[in-house]
């Protein structure tokens, strides 16, 4: 072989592996733009499936809000239809009116029953203001309220601004006929106001249960703008196209039950049950995910939960333009940044392949080795900083092993930093604490949230208070790291409880002064606070509110001190001078307390003891709820205590005098809800026979006790 054909031997191989070389890369570069279609693909899947969980957590939230608002209602109705003296009462009205043919009004049994249901549609909520007055002769209709009628629908007593019996009424009365309750499916009312209820059947109380008989029914009626509506909101929420609305099957329509975001009033849209329509799926396919027309003809990303206290249905959804906007815009980025890459590794590995390789390896090298001394450096700052300080710090990953504990940590555990390192939670804290810990985790990776739980621990006779708060490392989404922090509050907690007891102690010390002055009145504010604390519990307020009543009903009295005893054990009628002086020593309580620390607006509140609902009062004239809640709660009790309390001067009165005389200043003098609750009370929480020895003598032994 020549030269001549050596050469160009060596030519052909090399163009052959030119070739080669060339084909690869393009396979290469082929292999990586599909890979990257692929990947694009995959995170807009993911990205729909974070869309899925998240419109189903806000759905099913709503959904529990709405179902716990309509088991409400239906128990508020069903509490009435229940009580033994409405089932006696009515009895008693059916037979009067049907059989003896007496009218409602001479029957004395109608009067207990519309102040019964006066009284249970204010505190549940069936209930709406009376309208402006009319100057016309016209009857005002009302709009929601609570009304009592026989077997065959006829209305006998109601609450105030009781709306007429319509057909939707009655409707749900002849399902009830059959002795279940049922539900006043959702209608417009007077002046268009969305409009729902229940009616239950009260059965006689003759005979036993089995052959017990439907005498009549308990109708509740209530708008829903104010109450239900507002449920449908999430909190936080801040997407601007996202919107929660309640729906209805009727026939081949969904019917739209509540507002919507163009302005469109509740129960005034119906559109076709049409596949493409998003409320149409959440009605066929509750509890499922998918992309269709909301009611203006806009794709959105729609789910929906069927509700179970009504044949309702909840639909959650979000524009896709907004929802995938983001994504859109980051999977379009990582597109050119991937083909950018693509085609810079393909110009790369045709610059190595001229140019060779062994400078890049040694800079790169050379890089990693500094990308690596810097990590370190931080990861020794982060454990300096973390040791020094006085609480347990622990970093627990998706199987509850520790991947970092600080030195206080290792201490405790008794083992070396390194030692902890891969060890499960239950090997170091012992497996009762560490089923605490793993659970509140657990909590945290599901929904990315931080949270905070209180442990008590006890060993021997000695008791430990740890503090645990759970931060999730949003920078190890994929790990589901949980930062831990334990504080140890042992002697916090004993502190607040160690200043808890000497404030009570204070209290009864001086309440027990108080009572050796004046004997008439010996134990009332301790009576006023039981009666308070009742009262504040029936409307349930705050524990901040429970406990003020509790502390300011106890020391309303304090300022008798200042009163001659005389005059406080004086037996022949006050003058108006003498009333002055006792009623200002609620005004001297309240500059006695004012510079003591109680935590609690107590001084504020006995200042405001003498004010009343509607401005008369005083020392301020202030009206309405401008009175803090605490205050109206103990003027109702203060009033009703010492109306069935004997005094030096007057024999004690009846518990049905006293609340007469109530409500006859509800209004006036005292809010009417407190005066609500108060009768709810005694009515039906045993409240009569557990205040029954208020009519005694003081200082008995109940009072004691």
């Amino acid at each position: 072989m020549s030269e001549f054909d050596d050469e160009s031997n060596g030519k052909n191989k090399a163009y052959t592996s030119v070739a080669i070389g060339i084909v690869l890369l393009l396979a290469v570069v082929v292999a990586g733009i599909w890979g990257t279609f692929r990947f694009i693909d995959e995170q807009r899947d993911r990205d729909l499936q974070n869309w899925e969980i998240r419109l189903g957590i806000v759905a099913e939230s709503r959904a529990a809000s709405v179902e716990e608002w309509l088991r409400e209602q239906k128990q508020a109705i069903g509490t009435l239809a229940n009580n033994a003296s409405l089932q006696v009462y009515l009895t008693q009205l059916v037979i009067e009116t049907n059989e003896n043919g007496n009218a409602i009004s001479d029957v004395p049994e109608a009067g207990y029953l519309i102040n019964l249901l006066n009284n249970q549609a204010v505190i549940s909520g069936f209930w709406e203001p009376e309208e402006p007055e009319i100057r016309a002769n016209v009857t005002r209709p009302g709009r929601a309220g609570i009304a009592l009628t026989d077997k065959t629908g006829s209305l006998l007593v109601s609450s105030g601004n009781m709306p007429p019996l319509n057909p939707n009424i009655r409707a749900a009365m002849a399902q009830a006929g059959s002795g279940q309750p049922a539900l006043i499916e959702m209608y417009q009312g007077i002046g268009g106001d969305p409009t729902m209820g229940y009616v239950w059947p009260v059965f006689s109380v003759q005979g036993e249960e089995s052959s017990q008989e439907v005498i009549g029914f308990v109708v509740g009626v209530r708008t829903v703008s104010s109450s239900l509506y507002p449920l449908l909101f999430q909190p936080g929420d801040i997407m601007q196209t996202a919107e929660t609305y309640l729906v209805r099957r009727e026939g081949n329509l969904v019917q739209y039950i509540s507002p919507l975001a163009d302005g469109t009033r509740a129960l005034e849209r119906k559109l076709s049950l049409k596949d493409t329509l998003a409320a149409a799926f959440a009605v066929d396919h509750p509890g499922d995910f998918a992309a269709a027309n909301d009611y203006l003809g806009n794709n959105v990303l729609v789910t929906g939960r069927a509700l179970s206290g009504a044949p309702w249905f909840l639909v959650r959804t979000v524009a896709v333009q907004e929802a995938l906007a983001e994504t859109e815009e980051r999977l379009s980025t990582m597109l050119g940044i991937f083909i950018l890459l693509i085609v810079g590794v393909a110009v790369t590995v045709i610059a190595v392949w001229r140019h060779g390789t062994s400078i890049r390896a040694s800079e790169l090298a050379s890089r990693y080795k500094g990308a690596a001394e810097h990590l370190k450096e931080r990861s020794e700052f982060l454990k300096i900083v973390t040791d020094q300080q006085p609480t347990t710090i622990a970093v627990f990953d998706a199987e509850d092993k520790y991947t970092f504990a600080n030195r206080v940590a290792a201490d405790d555990a008794e083992l070396s930093q390194e030692e902890m390192l891969g060890k499960k939670v239950a090997s170091v804290l012992g497996p009762v604490h560490a089923k605490e810990i793993i659970e509140m985790t657990d909590l945290v990776r599901g929904d990315f949230q931080p949270r905070s739980m209180i442990t008590h621990l006890s060993e021997g006779d000695a008791n430990q208070i740890i503090k645990s708060d759970f931060i999730p490392l949003r920078s190890a989404r994929a790990s589901k790291e949980v930062l831990t922090v334990f504080q140890d509050i042992t002697d916090v907690v004993k502190e607040r409880e160690r200043r808890e007891a000497v404030l009570r102690s204070l209290v009864s010390t001086l309440v027990a002064f108080v009572d050796r002055r004046d004997p008439f009145s010996a134990d009332q504010s301790r009576r006023v606070a039981k009666v308070a604390v009742a009262i504040a519990g029936e409307m349930k307020t705050s524990e901040e509110t429970i406990r003020t009543v509790d502390i300011a009903g106890n020391l309303m009295n304090i300022g008798k001190i200042l009163v001659p005893p005389d005059l406080l054990t004086k037996t022949k009628n006050l003058s108006n001078k003498e009333m002055d002086t006792i009623r200002n020593s609620l005004v001297a309580s309240a500059d006695l307390l004012e510079e003591v620390d109680f935590d609690l607006p107590v001084a504020a509140t006995l200042r405001q003891l003498q004010e009343n609902w509607d401005g008369s009062g005083q020392p301020r004239g202030l009206q309405g709820e401008e009175i803090g809640e605490a205050a109206r709660i103990i003027a109702v009790a203060n009033a009703f205590v010492g109306m069935v309390s004997p005094r030096a001067y007057r024999n004690a009165l009846g518990f049905s005098a006293a609340v007469r005389h109530l409500l006859e200043d509800a209004d006036i003098r005292f809010d009417r809800k407190t005066v609500s609750a108060l009768i709810n009370f005694l009515e039906n929480r045993g409240g009569r026979e557990e205040w029954q020895y208020f009519s005694q003598k003081p200082n008995t032994a109940e009072d004691k006790k």
